[in-house]
C-alpha cells in the first residue's frame, strides 16, 4: 500500500480523497493555488504545497509543479480526482517515468478512450453498440454534409477532444450545418486546442445512463450498476440517481455486459464509467468512457455500500478485485449545489459565504469544502456541494431530498438550491418520465 498520496485537485473531491486516505492510514499532500489557501483540503491534509497563482494553467494544470510537489514531499502516488489532469495521458505517463503511481488509467488507456473517435472505433471492434456516425475524424464541411445527408437529420456534431458539452451542436436540417460546424470547431479549438470533429446520428428522446466499472491489474472487471444522469443543462449534469427509473432487469444485464466488454477490450485498470445513450425503445449506444472517478460517484456508493475512492487506491496498489457485479439495493439521488443564480440563467455567483447550515439525519450526505466565512473564488467550477439522499425507494429518496433541501442554508451567494426544490416538486421528474431534453421542455 502507498505511504503518501498527493491529491492533484481542489475542492470537495480533494477533501473526499483525503477522508478515505485517513481511514486507510495513508498520509496526504494537498496542492493549492493562492486562491485556495483557505480551502478545507489544505487544512485537512497532512502537508500542503502552494503550486502557483489562481489561473489553472499556472497551478492545477501545471504538470512540472505538481511533480515537483510530489518529489519534495516524497509522495509515492498521485490521485488526480476529476477534471484538471485526471484524463491527461501525458500526466499519467510522466508520473510513471518519475516512479510515482498515477491512481487512474495508464497513458495508453487514456489515449484509447479519451479521444472520442478512437474510443468509438475501439468499442465497435469490441462488439459494443455504438451510435451510427463517422468512422473517425470528419476533415471537411463537404464530408460532413455528405455524411449527414446519408445518415438523415437530425445529427450531432461533436469535438473529438470534447467534454462538458463544449464543441457540440445538434443540427436538425441541412440549412444549419455550415453555421454550427464553424461554431463547434471554433469552440473546440478554444476549449481544447484541437478542433477535430466527428458526426453522429442524433438519438431522439434519449436517456443518459452510465455504468460504473472497476478493472484490476490481473484482467478482472466488474460493474457496479447504473446511474441516470439525464437531468442536464447544456450537457452539464445537474442531478443523478441510481437505479434509473427507466431501467429494467433485462436492460441492466445487457448494459452491464457491454460495459464489462468495453473495459476488458482495453485491459482497463482502475475505476471508470462507461456512458450510454438509451433511446425510448431501450436500445443503448456507447457514448464515451470516463477513465476517472465521477462527480456523481456518491450515488453508487450509497446504493451498494461501497467506497469507490478506497477501491481506486487498492486497485492502483495492485490488489485484486472480487470480480462480482453489483445491483442497487437502495435508491439514491444527488443534487449538485452550484454557486449560480438559477433564476438568472444560472449565472455564476462567486463570493463570501456568510452563513451555512448543512442538513443531516438518516440517509442524508453532504460532500462539500465550503464553510461560513469561506470566499468562493471566481476561477474554477461553480460546484460547491453535493447533496445526496438515500432511502428504500425512489419516492422516499425524493421526499428525503425535499426535506434536506428545505434545511440547507447557504447565505451570501446565490445557489441552485431553489432550482432543485422546484425539480423535486415537478410531476414529470417525480414520475421518472424525463429525458436529456427535460430542461428545454420544463422551464424551472
Amino acid at each position: 500500500m502507498f505511504n503518501k498520496i498527493l491529491i492533484a485537485n481542489r475542492g470537495e473531491i480533494a477533501l473526499r480523497v483525503i477522508n478515505t486516505c485517513k481511514e486507510m492510514n495513508i498520509k496526504t499532500v494537498a496542492v493549492y493555488s493562492t486562491a485556495d489557501a483557505d480551502s478545507l483540503h489544505v487544512k485537512f491534509a497532512d502537508e500542503a504545497v502552494c503550486i502557483g497563482p489562481p489561473q489553472s494553467s499556472e497551478s492545477y494544470l501545471s504538470i512540472p509543479k505538481i511533480i515537483s510537489a510530489a518529489e519534495i514531499t516524497n509522495a509515492d502516488a498521485i490521485h488526480p480526482g476529476y477534471g484538471f489532469l485526471a484524463e491527461n495521458a501525458q500526466f499519467s505517463q510522466i508520473c510513471s517515468e518519475h516512479n510515482i503511481k498515477f491512481i487512474g488509467a495508464s497513458s495508453q488507456m487514456i489515449n484509447k478512450m479519451g479521444d472520442k473517435a478512437v474510443a468509438k472505433a475501439t468499442m465497435k471492434k469490441a462488439g459494443v453498440p455504438v451510435i451510427p456516425g463517422s468512422d473517425g475524424i470528419v476533415k471537411t464541411l463537404d464530408e460532413a454534409t455528405n455524411l449527414a445527408k446519408n445518415m438523415g437529420y437530425p445529427v450531432m456534431l461533436k469535438a473529438s477532444a470534447g467534454g462538458g458539452g463544449k464543441g457540440m451542436r445538434a443540427v436538425w436540417n441541412s440549412n444549419d450545418l455550415t453555421k454550427f460546424w464553424n461554431e463547434a470547431k471554433k469552440e473546440a479549438l478554444a476549449g481544447f486546442g484541437n478542433d477535430d470533429m466527428y458526426i453522429e446520428k442524433l438519438i431522439e428522446e434519449p436517456r443518459h445512463i452510465e455504468i460504473q466499472v472497476v478493472g484490476d491489474q490481473f484482467g478482472n472487471a466488474c460493474h457496479l450498476s447504473e446511474r441516470d444522469c439525464s437531468i442536464q443543462r447544456r450537457h452539464q449534469k445537474l442531478v443523478e440517481e441510481s437505479p434509473s427509473p427507466f431501467m429494467t432487469d433485462k436492460l441492466r444485464k445487457k448494459m452491464g455486459q457491454a460495459a464489462i466488454k468495453a473495459v476488458k477490450s482495453i485491459n482497463y485498470e482502475g475505476v471508470g464509467t462507461v456512458e450510454f445513450l438509451v433511446d425510448k425503445n431501450r436500445n443503448f449506444y456507447f457514448m464515451e468512457m470516463n477513465t476517472r472517478i465521477q462527480v456523481e460517484h456518491p450515488v453508487t456508493e450509497e446504493v451498494i455500500n461501497y467506497d469507490l475512492i478506497c477501491e481506486q487506491i487498492k486497485v492502483a496498489a495492485g490488489i485484486k478485485i472480487s470480480g462480482n457485479n453489483y445491483e442497487p439495493i437502495l435508491h439514491a439521488i444527488e443534487c449538485r449545489i452550484n454557486a449560480e443564480d438559477s433564476e438568472n440563467n444560472f449565472m455564476p455567483c462567486p463570493g463570501l459565504i456568510t452563513n451555512i447550515y448543512k442538513p443531516g439525519g438518516h440517509g442524508v450526505r453532504v460532500d462539500t469544502h465550503v464553510y461560513t466565512g469561506y470566499s468562493i473564488p471566481p476561477f474554477y467550477d461553480s460546484m460547491i456541494a453535493k447533496l445526496i439522499t438515500v432511502a428504500q425507494s425512489r419516492d422516499e429518496a425524493i421526499s428525503k431530498m425535499k426535506r434536506a433541501l428545505s434545511e440547507f442554508v447557504l447565505e451570501g451567494v446565490k445557489t441552485t438550491i431553489p432550482f432543485h426544490k422546484k425539480l423535486m416538486e415537478n410531476d414529470k421528474f417525480r414520475s421518472g418520465d424525463y429525458t436529456t431534453k427535460f430542461m428545454e421542455e420544463h422551464k424551472l
